[in-house]
């Protein structure tokens, strides 16, 4: 192990319906995130292993109890993810950072509130969502689209293979991330790990986006599954979820609150056209310590 025990880190695994988390406590311990220091604790077989790795550090604005950050496992900063805080607020209490409930949490667009129940679930207050193409960004130049209901579906030309779709018609939702919703008859079938990347990558994508395959079963329940942007297909995604809870709603296809079967469990999402709120579950699952930097180099040389 290193002989400076600043860098041996103290985390504790997580998961929110199978989105799996590695979460840091920056307020304790002096924490310097890098993309290759994400990568190596999001490795799932030379380290932790995770989807995203989250960090709870000390707010930097008045309106805020803390700061939380996220890094996908290909090492990037993003913005938000929906899972993520609601194992954010367990952790904060669960390590005795503080007992306020609700918490107010900083992101990167601003402020969320998380509120934990006594039933074990936890509700995020989701914070703006927005639906015009700026606000992912996506470039619309030449693209044909079409109104349902309250929504502008736009129709994305992909480079796929034969046998794959070369268009599919999605929705552009914002909830700090951004997202591209799509309808399919059947999420068991969908081609999510083969469109899911030509979506996520796609050049009119500024920030690259998550894509959302959603099966509708009926005005209040649907199926759904995410390719992640710099995570892959996840188990869930928070705010994927929200975001295809609000895409249907406003295609006139499903009616608040809406019941999100994911393949990792169970999100409840209630939106009224303004307030956009997630509740699930979030679960510690072990503790641990790292040597981050031997972690990093371990994985430099298995590389």
């Amino acid at each position: 192990m290193s002989d400076n025990p600043a860098m041996i880190w103290n985390f504790t695994k997580m998961h929110g319906a199978g989105n799996d988390f590695v979460v840091l406590d920056g307020v304790r311990q002096t924490i310097t995130m890098t993309p290759e220091r994400a990568r190596a604790l999001a490795d799932r077989h030379f380290g932790v292993g995770a989807d995203q790795i989250l960090l709870v550090e000390p707010a930097t604005r008045p309106d805020a109890d803390f700061r939380y950050r996220i890094f996908n496992a290909d090492g990037g900063e993003v913005e938000h993810c929906g899972n993520g805080a609601r194992c954010f607020v367990r952790f904060v209490h669960e390590q005795g950072l503080s007992d306020r409930n609700p918490l107010r949490a900083e992101i990167a667009t601003g402020v969320i509130v998380l509120d934990e129940g006594a039933d074990s679930q936890v509700t995020v207050d989701m914070g703006l969502t927005r639906f015009e193409p700026d606000a992912l960004p996506f470039d619309t130049t030449g693209l044909a689209s079409r109104t349902q209901h309250q929504d502008t579906l736009w129709q994305l030309e992909l480079d796929a293979p034969a046998g794959l779709p070369r268009q599919v018609e999605i929705s552009l939702v914002a909830i700090s991330n951004p997202h591209a919703v799509q309808v399919v008859d059947d999420v068991d079938t969908a081609p999510v790990g083969l469109t899911g990347p030509l979506i996520e990558s796609h050049v009119r994508f500024a920030k690259r986006v998550n894509a959302g395959f959603m099966q509708v079963i009926d005005p209040h329940n649907i199926r759904l599954r995410v390719y992640e942007r710099g995570a892959g297909e996840t188990l869930a995604c928070g705010t994927g979820a929200c975001a295809a809870v609000a895409a249907g709603i406003r295609r006139g296809l499903l009616a608040s609150p809406v019941r999100v079967q994911t393949r990792g469990g169970v999100l409840t999402i209630a939106w009224d056209g303004a307030n956009l709120r997630m509740t699930g579950p979030a679960e510690s699952v072990y503790t641990g310590k790292i040597d981050i930097d031997k972690l990093v180099f371990s994985l430099a040389l298995n590389r």
